[in-house]
């Protein structure tokens, strides 16, 4: 492997070698996230791309005194192979059938009994550092010493959000979940859980609508670590504040958690897939406190939307979709004009159409907008500068996704530009094949997604044909654009698909150096009526956009599986016209044309 001695990150993986050695470390392991184990960290928490330059979420670092290793898994593989060249970084691939995690790998390495293995204990989480099978030594905000200029914890306007459960309903919630395990008290870390408790949401991390906080709720008092309120420079964060005292609800500084967890007293619920292992320290150092560990109660009250949030979301849903199809007749038109597009202008018109929306706050990720090759990779990051054009011929994907106060939405659609290859038409009808199979599935209540994923890979299967990363991931409102517990993927995830979950569809078939593909809808788990036989659910299909009808190889498909795509195509089309211009109304009328 060559190395690039110019290159900035080999000279900041050689400077924090070189404190290792000072201080007779032998490795250091920085895990993703950031204190509260966020998917999605800010920029002050982003540790392996400030030392490798790989900027993909699922990354995990191992930097010993002769070898650095990321471990991530098969949607970045590529992206990690172009983003490490240079660096001496290796990748280590996870979620594959050889896969050796980092404990094993730092087992083969060295003695448990000798090593001195090193991690940033506030950006470790309890259940993290034990599946490590290490003792590890805490060493919080390790990177402090080299990281010039790092940046500060973020602190964002904070607003309320209307819902329908209401925030003291969902705190009395927690409180009954917390005394039915005995627990005097819960510690929420998880800055998703903590939001949706409180109705509040600001943009403290880019493109999720959170707060770094803590909430901590006892059996007659709320406390929220989350700022200094006198000397806060917003004025919306001071009037919520001042909303939320009004209520009962104590406003506390961020940092005041660690010593408050020293004072504590009673049985404490704490979730250590989300607890960092200086605050964990914190509470095991005060004999006052015992701890009851399991995975928040809240996670699952959040997943499960009530009738409010599912009719605020089928709402997100039109205006979603009068955004997407607005681009889709822009980029088709635009083309055929012979007007030259990139692919990083033709997210920011999408980023423009979603704008129009008042109630848009913002994208929920970083668009994926990828032509050709580019859509080969499951995460492609669009350049910023220089992108690719988009040609006349061909396959363009875009995954993209808005944040507004009703809802959030993802959907990708893989579009055909021109005229396409036999191969693009095999793939682009096969994962449409598995997307409808899924969509239209019925199952038994207490099924867990993992149970279902294989009816959105047997069309695959049977060409020999497959994807490397999930089926589908829960979905948050106006929170996470992933969140748990549910999800459809091979993984033995255990969590039943409730009535009320709302989740991604997305299978695809990724082409190295040719293309990608993937269709992807939110679907709504709903009730399917009950027999004999016992009670039923089934999915609603919440997106709204149509699926392009060009590339399909019509063969392919059962004629129950056209009969779906023609009734979906209908209804995208009666949901949508009456928002659209008449030209795009025409437009979409002619696209969703019955085949």
């Amino acid at each position: 492997m060559s190395i690039d001695k110019d290159n900035v990150h080999v000279q900041r993986i050689e400077a924090l070698r070189a404190m290792m050695r000072s201080k007779d470390w032998d490795a250091v392991v920085l895990l993703a996230g950031d204190p509260h184990s966020s998917e999605y960290p800010s920029e002050r928490y982003r540790q392996c791309e400030y030392l490798t330059g790989f900027t993909g979420e699922a990354a995990d670092l191992v930097i010993t005194l002769d070898h650095a290793g990321l471990w991530t898994d098969s949607r970045y593989f590529i992206q990690a192979a172009g983003q490490l060249e240079g660096t001496g970084v290796v990748l280590h691939k996870t979620r594959v059938s050889d896969e050796v995690s980092i404990g094993e790998w730092l087992a083969s390495e060295f003695s448990p009994e000798e090593a001195v293995i090193v991690v940033d204990g506030q950006c470790t989480s309890v259940s993290a550092l034990r599946s490590l099978g290490f003792e590890a030594v805490s060493v919080p905000d390790l990177l402090d010493i080299i990281w010039e200029d790092r940046p500060a914890i973020p602190q964002s306007p904070i607003y309320m959000i209307e819902s329908g459960a209401g925030r003291q309903q969902k705190i009395e919630r927690v409180r009954q979940a917390a005394a039915a395990r005995d627990c005097s008290s819960i510690l929420l870390s998880s800055l998703d859980e903590i939001a949706w408790c409180l109705d509040c949401r600001a943009s403290d991390i880019e493109y999720n609508p959170l707060i770094i906080s803590y909430l901590l709720i006892t059996e007659d008092s709320v406390e929220w670590f989350v700022l200094k309120t006198d000397d806060c420079p917003y004025e919306q964060t001071l009037a919520t504040a001042s909303i939320l005292e009004g209520e009962g609800i104590a406003i506390r500084p961020y940092q005041d958690i660690l010593y408050l967890a020293s004072t504590l007293q009673g049985r404490m619920w704490i979730d250590p897939s989300s607890l960092n292992l200086e605050l964990y320290s914190s509470l095991l150092s005060n004999t006052e406190v015992s701890l009851y560990e399991q995975k928040s109660p809240v996670a699952l009250m959040k997943a499960v939307k009530d009738e409010f949030e599912i009719q605020s979301l089928r709402k997100a849903m039109i205006k979603d979709g009068v955004a997407m199809e607005n681009f889709l007749y822009w980029l088709e038109k635009s083309l055929e004009a012979g007007r030259e597009i990139d692919e990083t202008e033709a997210a920011a018109k999408l980023r423009e159409l979603r704008e129009l929306n008042p109630e848009f706050r913002s994208e929920s990720f970083k668009t994926i907008s990828a032509y050709g090759k580019g859509g080969a990779q499951p995460h492609y990051v669009t350049p910023d500068y220089n992108a690719p054009l988009l040609q006349t011929s061909g396959l363009y994907l875009c995954d993209s996704g808005g944040q507004y106060t009703l809802g959030t939405t993802d959907i990708t659609r893989t579009v055909p530009l021109g005229k396409c290859s036999q191969l693009e038409i095999e793939d682009y009808t096969l994962v449409l094949k598995a997307h409808i199979d899924l969509a239209m599935a019925v199952f038994p209540e207490g099924t867990p997604g993992c149970r279902i994923d294989a009816l959105a890979r047997e069309a695959l299967w049977r060409s020999k044909r497959n994807f490397g990363h999930g089926t589908g991931h829960g979905v948050g409102f106006m929170l996470g654009v992933h969140e748990g517990p549910q999800d459809i993927r091979q993984n033995l995830n255990p969590v039943p698909l409730m009535s009320g979950m709302v989740l991604s569809d997305e299978p695809g078939i990724y082409r190295e150096g040719l293309h990608g593909v993937r269709h992807e809808n939110l679907l709504l788990v709903r009730d399917a009526g009950e027999n004999e036989f016992g009670h039923w659910l089934e999915f609603e299909t919440l997106t709204l956009c149509h699926f392009d009808t060009s590339a399909l190889d019509t063969s392919l498909l059962t004629s129950e599986q056209l009969g779906w795509l023609n009734e979906y195509n209908r209804k995208v089309y009666s949901s949508l016209s009456p928002y659209l211009s008449s030209s795009v109304a025409a437009w979409l009328e002619e696209k969703t044309e019955a085949v």
